[in-house]
This record gives C-alpha cells, sequence and structure tokens, in this order.
C-alpha cells in the first residue's frame, strides 16, 4: 500500500515536472516569436533565430546563457496560476463588449508594432479602419432608429442655433438706439456691426477647430457659454468701448454654434433621415430672427421703461431687448448638460467603451418610447480607427505654470492649423475648393442685398417724408407763445420778437437765416433740429438740449443758457419709425418659413444639389424684379420672395458640408467655411452699403452674378445623398 502509494506521488511529481518544461519550452518559444518580429534589421539575424529553433541549450532569458531556467522564471506573470479566459475586461463591470484579446499579448503571426512603422503605414491604416468604420456604424445608428434621443437633441441644438439668429439680428436693432444713448458719433456708429461679424468670423474657425479636438459637446458648451455671459454683460455696460468689447467676445462666443451644432446632430442621424432633419434644424435659425425682431418690435419703442441711478448710470429699453436675446443661448447651455458626447466622435479617438455606452443609451431611450424595451442591443464590437500619437513636448518639471499653459495652448492651436491645413489634402481638395467658392457667394449676394433691402427702404420713406415737407418764409411773429409740435418743417428769413416756445417738440425743423430777439425757449426738445445762419439777440434758453453744434454759423448776442441738457436723448415716445423696421425685418424672416418647410421635405427626394443650385439660380433671376420696386409695399414684397428662395440653399449647403468632410475634419471645415461666410457678409455690407441711394443697376447685378455663378459652381460637387457619413 506505502509503495502504491510512493508510485502515485512519484508520478504527480514527474506529471508536474513534465507540465513545467512543456511550459518553459512555450514560453521559451514565444520569447523567440517576439525576437524574431522585433529584430528586422538584417535577414542573416532573422536565419539565425531560425537556425536555433530546436536549440535548447541556449535558451536565453534575463541574459543567461546556457543556464536552465528554474520554475519561477518558467512561470511568469502571463503564464502561472493565471486563465487568460477568467481575465474580466476593464468596463466589463459596465456591460461594455472587449475590443479583442489582452493588450501587448504576443503571438506568432502577430503584425509588427506601430513603434517600428513609419507614419504613412499608420496614417494608411488608420484610413482602412475609418472606411471600415464608417459602414459599420451606419448599421449601427439604423438598429438606434430614430426616435426620443434625436427629437431631444434637435431642440437642444435647435437653442443654440436660435441663438446665432438671434446674435445677427440683435446688432441691427439695438444699433440706432445705443448710438443715440451712448452719444456715438457717425463715424464710429459703423464699428458695432462690423466688429460683431469679426468676432463670429474668429469664433467659428477657433471653436470648430476645437470641436474636433475636444468633442463637439464640449465646444458648443464653451463657446456658448461665453456668448451668454458676454451677451448678458453688454446690456449693463456704459461706455462705448466697453460695450463693442463685449460684443466682439459674445460674437466670438457665438460663431462656434453653426459648425458644431450640424457636425453633432449629423453624427446621430441614419444616413436616410439625415437630410431631412438637418433641413428641420435650420428652421431654429428662422425663429431666432423672428424671435429677435418680435422683441425688439416688443420691446424697445417703449421708452418708458428705462430707469436711472443718478446721472452716471442709465438703463433703457433697448438694453432690456439684449437681455432678452440672451435668453436662448442660457436655454441652451442648461439643456446641453444634459446630453452626451457624439459617439462618432469617441470613436475617433478610440474611446470605444464610451461611444458604446452612448449608443446603448441611444438605442435604450428610443426603443422604450418605442414600447419595446425589451430590445437588445446587440452591437458587441465597434471598430475603432487607429491612433496616432502626436508628441507634446511641456516641460512639466523645470517649467512654470504658466509656461506650461502657453505650452498647452500653442500645442492646441497648432493641431488647430494642421487639422485645417488636412481639409486641403486629398481627397477633400477638390471639395473644400467648390465649397469656399458656393459659401463666399451666397454669403455676398445674401448679406449684401439684407442690408441693401432695409436702407433702400429707408431711404424711399426719406424721400418721401422730404417730398411732404413744409415752407415758412419771411415770417414776422410778435408776442406769441408757442407751445405745440413742429414737424417737417422749414423757416426762412423769419423775424420772431419777443415770444415763448415752451413745452415743445421740434422734430426735423430748420430755421433759416432768421431773427430771434428777447424770446425763450424753455422744456425744449428736439431731433434733426437746426438754426443755420440765424441771429439771437437777448434770448433765454432753459432746460433745453439746443447745444452749440445745432446753431450753425449763427450769431448769439446777450444770450444766456440755464441746465442745458447734454448728451444724446432717445427719441419720442410717438416716433414709430422703428415699429416699421422690425416689421419689415419679421415680415423678411417670417417668409422664409414655406422655404423651409419645402427643403426639409424635398432634400432627400431631389438631392442636394439640385435643390443648392437650382435655388441659387432662382434667387439671382429674383433680383431682377428689384428694378421694379419704387414703392415700399413693393419692396417689401421683393424682401420676403428673394428670403424664401434662398433659404433652400442655405439648408442644402449645410446639409452638403457635414457630408462632405469626414468626421476628424467635419467641424473644421464647416468652421473655416462659416468664416468664410462671415467675412464675405462684411464685404456685402460695405459695397452695397455705400450703393445704397446712387443706383441700383449695380447691386441688381453684382447680386445675381454672384448667386448664378455661385449656383452653377455648387452643381459640380458629388452627390452625397446615398453616403455614408464617413
Amino acid at each position: 500500500m506505502e509503495e502504491t502509494y510512493k508510485d502515485r506521488t512519484s508520478l504527480m511529481k514527474g506529471a508536474k515536472d513534465i507540465a513545467k518544461e512543456v511550459k518553459r519550452q512555450a514560453v521559451k518559444k514565444v520569447n523567440k516569436a517576439v525576437e524574431k518580429a522585433q529584430d528586422g534589421y538584417t535577414q542573416r539575424s532573422y536565419n539565425r533565430f531560425q537556425d536555433e529553433e530546436d536549440d535548447d541549450d541556449y535558451y536565453v532569458q534575463g541574459g543567461n546563457y546556457g543556464v536552465e531556467a528554474n520554475d519561477d522564471e518558467g512561470s511568469s506573470e502571463a503564464t502561472e496560476g493565471h486563465d487568460e479566459d477568467d481575465e474580466i475586461y476593464e468596463g466589463e463591470y459596465q456591460g461594455v463588449p472587449s475590443m479583442g484579446g489582452k493588450d501587448g499579448m504576443v503571438a506568432l503571426g502577430q503584425p509588427m508594432r506601430d513603434e517600428y512603422k513609419d507614419r504613412r503605414e499608420l496614417e494608411t491604416e488608420r484610413k482602412a479602419d475609418e472606411e471600415e468604420l464608417a459602414q459599420q456604424y451606419e448599421l449601427i445608428i439604423q438598429e438606434c432608429g430614430h426616435g426620443r434621443f434625436q427629437w431631444a437633441l434637435f431642440f437642444v441644438l435647435g437653442m443654440a442655433l436660435m441663438a446665432d439668429g438671434v446674435e445677427v439680428f440683435v446688432v441691427g436693432f439695438v444699433l440706432p438706439s445705443a448710438e443715440t444713448d451712448m452719444c456715438i458719433p457717425n463715424s464710429g456708429s459703423g464699428w458695432l456691426g462690423s466688429i460683431v461679424y469679426l468676432g463670429m468670423m474668429v469664433g467659428a474657425f477657433f471653436w470648430g477647430g476645437l470641436a474636433d479636438k475636444v468633442g463637439r459637446r464640449q465646444s458648443l458648451l464653451i463657446c456658448m457659454s461665453v456668448n451668454g455671459f458676454f451677451a448678458f454683460l453688454s446690456s449693463f455696460v456704459q461706455g462705448y468701448g466697453f460695450f463693442l468689447f463685449c460684443r466682439l467676445f459674445s460674437g466670438f462666443g457665438i460663431g462656434g454654434a453653426v459648425p458644431t451644432v450640424f457636425s453633432y446632430f449629423s453624427e446621430v442621424l441614419a444616413r436616410e433621415k439625415r437630410g431631412e432633419h438637418l433641413s428641420w434644424l435650420c428652421m431654429f435659425w428662422m425663429i431666432g430672427g423672428i424671435y429677435a425682431s418680435a422683441m425688439a418690435w416688443a420691446i424697445i419703442p417703449h421708452y418708458g421703461w428705462s430707469f436711472s441711478m443718478g446721472s452716471a448710470y442709465q438703463f433703457h429699453s433697448w438694453r432690456v431687448f439684449v437681455i432678452v436675446c440672451a435668453l436662448p443661448c442660457v436655454s441652451s447651455v442648461v439643456a446641453l448638460t444634459f446630453m452626451p458626447e457624439s459617439p462618432r466622435f469617441l470613436l475617433e479617438v478610440g474611446k470605444h467603451d464610451e461611444a458604446w455606452m452612448i449608443l446603448k443609451q441611444i438605442h435604450d431611450t428610443n426603443m422604450r418610447a418605442r414600447g419595446q424595451p425589451e430590445k437588445v442591443f446587440t452591437v458587441n464590437r465597434i471598430k475603432t480607427p487607429k491612433q496616432i500619437d502626436e508628441l507634446i513636448e511641456i516641460e512639466s518639471d523645470t517649467g512654470t505654470w504658466y509656461r506650461r499653459c502657453f505650452v498647452r495652448i500653442r500645442t492646441e492651436l497648432y493641431g488647430i492649423w494642421l487639422t485645417f491645413m488636412r481639409c486641403f489634402n486629398y481627397p477633400v481638395k477638390d471639395n473644400t475648393i467648390k465649397l469656399t467658392a458656393v459659401w463666399f457667394t451666397l454669403s455676398f449676394g445674401y448679406y449684401g442685398l439684407s442690408v441693401w433691402f432695409p436702407d433702400v427702404i429707408k431711404h424711399l420713406q426719406s424721400d418721401e417724408y422730404a417730398s411732404r415737407v413744409k415752407h415758412f418764409r419771411n415770417e414776422e411773429v410778435s408776442h406769441f407763445v408757442f407751445n405745440f409740435t413742429l414737424e417737417n418743417q422749414i423757416h426762412s428769413n423769419g423775424e420772431y420778437i419777443n415770444d415763448r416756445f415752451i413745452m415743445m417738440k421740434f422734430k426735423s425743423v430748420t430755421f433759416e437765416d432768421s431773427l430771434f430777439k428777447n424770446c425763450v425757449f424753455e422744456d425744449i426738445t428736439s431731433l434733426n433740429t437746426y438754426f443755420r445762419n440765424c441771429t439771437f439777440v437777448n434770448t433765454t434758453f432753459y432746460n433745453t438740449d439746443l447745444e452749440q453744434y445745432k446753431f450753425v454759423d449763427s450769431e448769439l448776442i446777450n444770450c444766456t443758457f440755464f441746465h442745458i441738457r447734454t448728451g444724446c436723448q432717445i427719441s419720442f415716445d410717438d416716433d414709430y419709425s422703428a415699429y416699421w423696421i422690425y416689421f419689415v425685418n419679421f415680415l423678411g424672416t417670417l417668409a422664409v418659413l414655406p422655404g423651409n418647410i419645402v427643403s426639409a421635405l424635398l432634400m432627400d427626394r431631389i438631392g442636394r444639389l439640385t435643390m443648392l443650385g437650382g435655388s441659387m439660380v432662382l434667387s439671382g433671376i429674383s433680383c431682377f424684379f428689384l428694378w421694379f420696386g419704387t414703392s415700399e409695399s413693393m419692396m417689401i414684397g421683393m424682401l420676403c420672395l428673394y428670403n424664401g428662395l434662398t433659404i433652400s440653399a442655405w439648408n442644402s449647403l449645410d446639409v452638403i458640408t457635414v457630408e462632405l468632410y469626414p468626421t476628424d475634419r467635419r467641424a473644421t471645415g464647416f468652421g473655416f467655411l462659416n468664416a468664410l461666410c462671415k467675412a464675405a457678409a462684411v464685404l456685402g455690407n460695405l459695397i452695397f452699403g455705400s450703393l445704397v441711394g446712387i443706383t441700383k443697376a449695380i447691386p441688381i447685378l453684382l447680386a445675381s452674378t454672384v448667386l448664378v455663378c455661385g449656383g452653377l459652381v455648387g452643381l459640380r460637387l458629388p452627390d452625397t445623398r446615398t453616403q455614408v457619413l464617413m
């Protein structure tokens, strides 16, 4: 019995020895395979490893030659007491499927490691991975379905796009009141509109590039927060310089809304839904314009809403309007905190686990809304492109904190610039050039005429107002009390002796070559009122706003001024011209609604290119109808027609742009084109604004030509209706 036990013990010990020897041989072969894969310098070295494949006397372990490895050396952490099938995948506790085997595990036939490949090989592999991911991601989004999640994100991003529409309109609406309230000279009034577009131009390029670096959601949150903060601040500042500063940074913040919003939303839409729902999203820009017009109409002309804190701080109704216009931005920031990052972006940067969890959230949210909570998300593995690491040198040990911040900021800006330059590489180079031409021509024509239309209407109003002016010549009035409003009058060669002008309003009144002797002006409010080549003798001015600049080439003899109201005054309560301007913009924005609906319904049916080219050509043709615009009503009709035709081009151009650029350059390319759009808008404002009241021929021919040419170039773009999102 004892010998049987000893035999069994010897047998077990022998089995263990055999197992250890087998394990040692396996480790030896694995190590030799690793050396063969890593030693690629000469073929002779490779053959040397092949010749030694069956040689057990020269096993190399830790630099020892010809020494048999002990049990501990043969039992590494990778083999001893470790079952690879029982390994817990990082994220398994969250239900995230594994991407594959253990990182760093080397097996026979494994490809060469990345550090031994040049950058061109890595980029080729990454491109192949991206193409595979594009096809797979389209199938995943189709499995997730279109439902509650997309509609929630639709309204959140719509508020951000609405804030962009408000920002474009708010400057034009507050400019007249802000100029008067802050005593802005005519030479500086044009800076307000230009500086906002400058901020939006820089912001579109910067935030679009940042969205491709840090993510769509994070970039949008930061840029909208910047816009909301400086928009609120601008409503309280008093100085014109500080006001310009706030509006500059407000425009800089909102500049990132359009490129980031469209890139974000397009990446959660399936191919058959993308064109239609991106077009519906464009409606929020129109809603922003309607909101701004309606609020301006309801708030700004109510000058009685103002209050003051002493003589140094004045808060008028236009400042209330600025606060109200910042509300869509604040709402979008709050709602955006509850939304996840774009899963397509996360996959692009190699964050498989986070992307899988968000896609599962989209699937589960939509399935619960459909009444199918039991439906399981069947995706187990998603392809992630090969990541090409960029080396960043930061003086972490010896450098100061501000030095490290400077290097980090410089590196990020350089990364944005490199991504932008890749937009001009094959195969997207030709598309970028064509899109540049289309964006520039459409923006130049649209914004140029958008400024020209209201200015033409104001000139028509001014001409009609001037045609109704009343002339009074050789008046002789003495011992009379004037206590009523004088408007749109010219008084020439008059004599006013011992007259009293009390509690009066002068609106667009001019006195020429007249004599005022022993007169009293008391509690006078004036607008566009001047005394040219007049003589004042023994005249008293009490509590009036008749400053020195209103007396042009006039002589004042023994005159006294008491309590003169200096500075600028808001216009009269009965000045209805503001109502008319807001109403015209409201109608022009509302006319976009039919075009929005038509473009959304037909975008996936007739195609993006047909919509883009047809809309721009028709818009160019409609410009010729401006020849017949001789009245206010006709010009308003032309404005509505033009806006209704142009909106289809804008919607289709937005859709084409996000579909033509790959994910790693989508927001950057869109941001560059949107920045170009703002530059073209400024150029169009300058050119068309200088032609107001001079001639109709040049604006009409210029706008028509650029729109038609841009439409023809747009027809040369590739059709993206049937393509997956690269």
